[in-house]
């Protein structure tokens, strides 16, 4: 299994370059009716959901999504953490091919003639739509889109949104320092940039905040697309339930906090290296995270972490709602037969585990993330696939599923034969990355260190290198760590140097760097 991410570059780019200029050629290759695609990104979505097996989290209408399609169990991010991931997916590249690995690079800086996936659609004769947070924030890629509309009472990027008197309180305090501090850019970021609490609990409508407000928009939109000849790919791209966890109150009314289980493995892996578990830099930045205690501290207060999880469990809650409201009008609207509907959480996210309160990282719980292809052109409804699954198989999935010709340059492998038998052998590996040093606590690190990860149906293999930031390289070898899923599914014990597999971390290396 070749892992283009550690490949040298310049064969890699030489190839996307020359399937770029035929993209536009490319024709569908069936005459029947083109299907429309409605896209649902979803921020820090990691697959806890009733069609996941949880029995703790209230999720009815992703449950019933998934009915009409396929889950995929074991599908993987190649970067957990938002731009790389969010930039990898769309542009069906992995992220050592753009070289997009922080929070702040524009993969167009690298790739400025890539062809995104609504980009490309939009090229086809699409009415492509961007709602909300479907690239990273703040590189929304307004190439890609025919129209990306602006909801009013809200800024683009409406991370930070609260209704509790409180809050707002803590919001004008935090920005009346930053302002005497010298801080003048936060009139150009306003108030949302502020982090006030890290959850909230309003008695308030769902439209009060952005993901209801743009759920109301989405379904106007829809009505509109109802009415058209031409194809669309809609994009509503859901804010929470990434951090603060706020929602209303009626979503945090379904969860009794003293029901809410917490993690098992509260702590790091035993015998993996201290850098491999993220410091929480994102949630120690709100007002009242301050004290949380970094991985390799004791765990956090009981009640404390009861609070996040509960904010976390509403967070999700509310969103299952607004796609609710979205499959609703979809079959109102008599599109449901011709509609293909992708969701997708963009990583997983530690609520607790390996002592733990964010993604950013390697593991199981970082990398592993939800996927639901549903709708048309979906063979094997209401079905699970165990295949090893990639975010970059999504682009020329969506392409096979509307009849298109699928770019030569992509780097993943179309979905669509487990869309119509989930049991199809498939991929012997998934890969990802995460590069340390860009983060929180890790910033300290004098050299960035670049870890690369392959999960194979037994193990999950980690390789680390100092990571050369001029050359955008990897370089020194530092550490490796390996879990064995088949005795340790949570990945509690690195077995790298155990002399038993000593063979399986060398064949897993070897798979790792071809």
């Amino acid at each position: 299994m070749r892992h283009p991410g550690m490949l040298q570059l310049l064969p890699v780019l030489a190839l996307i370059i020359v399937s770029f200029s035929s993209c536009s050629v490319k024709k569908r290759k069936s005459e029947q009716a083109a299907p429309n695609i409605l896209f649902i990104p979803v921020d820090d979505l990691r697959p806890e959901l009733g069609a996941y097996g949880s029995e703790d989290i209230i999720s009815p209408h992703i449950d019933r999504l998934a009915q009409q399609g396929v889950i995929f169990t074991r599908a993987y991010c190649q970067q957990a953490v938002c731009n790389p991931s969010r930039a990898s997916l769309l542009t069906g590249l992995r992220p050592d091919s753009i070289r997009v690995w922080d929070l702040r690079t524009n993969f167009r800086q690298n790739l400025p003639d890539v062809v995104t996936l609504p980009q490309f659609f939009k090229e086809h004769g699409y009415t492509t739509i961007g709602l909300g947070k479907t690239f990273h924030n703040t590189i929304p890629d307004t190439i890609s889109w025919t129209e990306k509309p602006h909801i009013d009472g809200f800024p683009f990027d409406p991370d930070a949104v609260y209704a509790n008197q409180e809050n707002l309180k803590i919001q004008q305090q935090k920005i009346e320092r930053m302002k005497q501090a010298g801080r003048s850019s936060i009139d150009q970021l306003g108030h949302w940039y502020v982090k006030a609490s890290a959850t909230e609990n309003a008695d308030v409508d769902d439209d009060l905040y952005f993901d209801g407000a743009q759920t109301t928009l989405a379904i106007q939109i829809l009505k509109d697309l109802a009415s058209q000849k031409e194809p669309f790919f809609l994009s509503v791209g859901y804010y929470r339930p990434h951090l603060p966890f706020n929602a209303p109150k009626k979503y945090w009314d379904l969860y009794n906090r003293d029901e809410i289980s917490l993690a098992e493995n509260q702590f790091p892996p035993e015998g993996s290296p201290s850098y491999a578990v993220h410091g929480d830099a994102e949630l120690r930045g709100y007002s009242d995270c301050h004290e949380l205690p970094f991985p390799y501290e004791e765990p956090w207060d009981e009640e404390r972490q009861r609070e996040i999880k509960h904010g976390y469990y509403a967070s999700v809650s509310y969103i299952d709602a607004q796609i609710g409201r979205l499959i609703n009008e979809i079959e109102r609207l008599g599109l449901a037969e011709n509609t293909i509907v992708v969701l997708w959480g963009d990583h997983g996210w530690k609520l607790g585990e390996h002592n733990g309160w964010c993604k950013q990282g390697n593991y199981e719980i970082d990398t592993r993330s939800p996927l639901i292809i549903s709708g048309a052109g979906v063979k094997a409804k209401g079905e699970q696939s165990s295949a090893l699954t990639e975010f970059v198989d999504i682009y020329p999935s969506l392409c096979e599923m509307a009849g298109f010709e699928i770019p030569g340059h992509l780097q993943g492998t179309s979905l669509v034969p487990l869309l119509e038998n989930p049991d199809t052998a498939w991929k012997t590996a998934a890969f990802s990355q995460f590069l340390l040093g860009k983060y929180g606590r890790t910033k300290r690190i004098k050299n960035e260190m670049m870890g690369y990860s392959i999960r194979t149906d037994r193990y999950r293999y980690v390789e680390w290198y100092r990571w050369n930031k001029e050359e955008e390289r990897r370089g020194e070898f530092l550490r490796s760590e390996l879990f064995d899923h088949d005795i340790d599914p949570q990945e509690n014990k690195n077995l790298a140097d155990d002399a038993e597999y000593k063979e399986t971390v060398g064949l897993l290396s070897r798979q790792l760097n071809m």
